[in-house]
Formats: structure tokens, sequence, C-alpha cells
């Protein structure tokens, strides 16, 4: 079965004003909908189609050499995307839940101290790429960025919340602007989200 454009959990002008309804427009029916696209035309006669999107990423030396880098960099672009989508709510923002707070508070010594790590993080990114809170193998919350497409859960880390710091996810809003499109983020994360990926 081929892969599809997850919806959107909210309408598109409801992360206004921190992201506006043209920004989405974009970044989730344009780019979003184009590496879907891709990836279901790099997959067409693998055998592979059917596979679960997270497996595909994890297992992508079952690709054929030919099209794996295709398949990853549109694949893992599909599964950063709609992570990101439940990253943000237009009820975000504001303080996280208890066991949130306990679990930052424990790894980054408050949740303050882990947004500006997080931030530092994500906005001193060099080029195209993904903020992430991720927890490894050994329980331990890390912030860590990737580059491109590139994706937690190819390295075995579990994603718990992602910022796109691609220029499409915020050049229409802020420009170049990445610090003010950080800025922003804070009102709109998803904090119980955050506490189901957590659980």
């Amino acid at each position: 079965m081929a892969h599809t454009l997850p919806e959107l959990p909210y309408a598109k002008d409801a992360l206004a004003p921190h992201i506006s309804a043209e920004t989405l427009k974009f970044h989730h029916g344009k780019h979003h909908a184009g590496y879907v696209g891709k990836l279901n035309a790099a997959l067409a006669g693998t055998g592979l189609e059917d596979m679960a999107l997270d497996k595909l990423i994890a297992n992508i030396e079952q690709v054929p050499e030919d099209r794996r880098a295709k398949v990853f960099n549109s694949g893992a672009q599909h599964f950063n995307h709609s992570f990101y989508w439940n990253s943000l709510s237009p009820k975000g923002g504001g303080a996280p839940g208890k066991n949130v707070e306990e679990a930052l508070t424990a790894a980054f010594g408050s949740v303050d101290a882990f947004k500006e790590v997080f931030t530092a993080e994500s906005t001193g990114h060099f080029a195209s790429g993904w903020g992430w809170l991720v927890k490894n193998s050994a329980g331990e919350l890390k912030v860590i960025s990737t580059h491109d497409a590139d994706t937690p859960i190819a390295h075995g880390l579990t994603p718990i919340l992602t910022v796109d710091v691609w220029e499409h996810a915020y050049y229409i809003d802020y420009r170049n602007g990445r610090g003010s499109y950080l800025k922003a983020f804070w009102n709109l994360v998803n904090w119980d989200f955050v506490a189901a990926n957590l659980a």
C-alpha cells in the first residue's frame, strides 16, 4: 500500500500568528507531500512498499542500493515531518505537565534550562536539519540535531520532540530569523505529545 500524506491535526490557520496558514499550505501541502510522492516512486517494484515507515528507515539496507539514498531521504523526511506536525498544537505552549517537568528537570536541571539547550542546538545548527529531544537506549534524555533528512530512528534513538529548521519551515513568516522562529515555537509545543512519547 502506498504511503500517504497525513492530515494536519489542526486547521491550517490554527497555529497563527506563530506559524501562518501560508507556511503550512506550502510546508505540508507541497514539501511534505513531495517527499511522500518521491518515496512511493522510489519504492515502486522493490517489494517493500508495504513496510512500515519506521521499519523501512531502520532497515534501509534492505532497499536496493541504487534506490537506497532516495528512499532514505524521502522516507526520513516523511517521518520527521509527520512527527513535527504532532509536536505542535494550537493549544500548546505554557508549562508542561508534572511528569514532563520532572523528566526535563532530572535531565537538564529545569524546564527553562532544557528550553535554552534545545533552542541553542536548533538555532545554531548549520544549514538544513532538525532539532530533537531524544531518549537513548539507557533511557537518558538528550538534545541533538540532525542534518538534512537524518532522523533519530536511524540511530536507535527514540524521538520525543522535534523542530524543523529547514528554511522552508520558517522563511515565509520569519525570513532568515531562525531565532525568532524558535522563540515562537515554544508557544506551540505540544506537551501532551511529549508526555506520550516519554511514557
